[in-house]
């Protein structure tokens, strides 16, 4: 019989994304995209009177801030990923970043949208040719940081920080979208909620140049407003249920209780939890009348795809069927 020592029981906690280098960079690039054309944008909004240029400049302030916290939690993340102090890893530090950045926003929808109703009611002049120019601008922006990032915010692999198959399950195939960069992804659909709101600025100039509709810009304003909400909502959402450590999957769920109540053995207690890209902690209290080692119920979960990091506690129950 093979023996282990107490260094084959231990492993690292590391739960990062099987991409977390490649999107960190994508990020920082978008990053700086971002900020140089948002500075346009509000300078020229101001300059030239248009609401709506102001409002995706302003849209475009809080990508630029919602993608810098998300670099840094990439940075963070990775340099901290073996620390001791972070008893399940640093997998869900973009979750973090990710409300964080969503509360900013809800904030400042408001204040777009109350500013653009001011302006639908009190109108003011708008250079109209200089602030299209701006706009189409702003939207070729839009369109390289969605390009940056679409790749990643739709990639399915996984990273897999341990070589402990007695205790690790493997990575399949992402059906459930649980998988998934929450970080990267939301930023990803953060352009391109950016790129909607440019052609917005633009219809909403092209229509005060060409046919008077001066009503138009503030409208499309207005319009913003509601779609950074939306994305707020969205993102509060799904980063606040990973937070809250709601059940990620609830196919994977059933998957194991499928692999593990057979026979005389019962399932007392599951805690699933998402704890990084592609990653999933779960916790089993098992009851059973003939109790096998925890090794074997553990075994029996290998292979289930993003089931990283499994505690299995099996307690003797003569009537557990």
């Amino acid at each position: 019989m093979h023996s282990h020592s107490l260094d084959d029981w231990r492993h690292d906690h590391l739960f990062l994304g099987a991409d977390h280098a490649r999107n960190e960079r994508r990020t920082r690039w978008v990053v700086a995209l971002t900020a140089a054309m948002m500075l346009v944008e509000i300078l020229g909004g101001l300059a030239f009177g248009s609401m709506a240029l102001l409002a995706d400049g302003l849209h475009m302030a809080t990508h630029a801030g919602a993608l810098g916290v998300a670099a840094l939690a990439y940075r963070y993340a990775r340099r901290h990923a073996r620390d001791p102090r972070f008893a399940f890893g640093t997998g869900k530090l973009g979750d973090l970043a990710g409300f964080a950045s969503a509360l900013v926003l809800a904030v400042v929808s408001i204040g777009i949208g109350w500013e653009s109703v001011v302006r639908l009611l009190n109108p003011v002049a708008i250079a109209y040719d200089e602030a299209i120019v701006i706009a189409v601008v702003g939207l070729a922006v839009n369109i390289a940081s969605v390009w940056l990032l679409h790749d990643g915010g739709h990639h399915h692999g996984h990273d897999h920080g341990h070589g402990h198959h007695h205790d690790h399950g493997h990575h399949g195939h992402d059906r459930h979208g649980h998988h998934r960069d929450h970080n990267l992804r939301a930023a990803y659909f953060h352009v391109l909620a950016d790129a909607v709101t440019s052609v917005g600025a633009i219809l909403g100039l092209l229509a005060g140049r060409f046919y008077g509709w001066a009503w138009m810009d503030a409208v499309m304003g207005i319009v913003g407003g509601i779609m950074i909400a939306r994305w707020s909502w969205g993102l509060l959402r799904d980063s606040g249920a990973v937070l809250l450590d709601t059940v990620p999957d609830p196919a994977l769920a059933e998957s194991i209780r499928g692999r593990l109540e057979t026979g005389g053995d019962r399932i007392a207690d599951l805690h699933l939890w998402r704890v990084g890209p592609g990653h999933a902690a779960a916790i089993v209290a098992l009851v059973s009348d003939r109790p096998e080692p925890p090794a074997q119920y553990k075994a029996r979960l290998g292979g289930l795809p993003g089931l990283s990091h499994v505690t299995v506690e099996v307690n003797r129950c003569d009537h557990a069927a």
